[in-house]
């Protein structure tokens, strides 16, 4: 019974830090372009950051 004294509390707690940290990155703009990163891996722009082959 004393268990639940303090998981309670800590539950409730963790619950409202998710919720805090989920309406921070709301605010800070986290979730506003959803389909940019899902479409980034598909460029493919490898080729351009890579430095030429040596030649032997």
């Amino acid at each position: 019974m004393t268990g639940l004294v303090i998981l309670i509390p800590v539950a409730l707690g963790l619950g409202m830090a998710g919720l805090a940290a989920f309406f921070w990155a709301m605010k800070r703009g986290q979730f506003e372009d959803l389909d940019g990163a899902a479409l980034r891996i598909l460029n493919d722009d490898e080729d351009e950051d890579m430095p030429p082959a040596a030649e032997d």
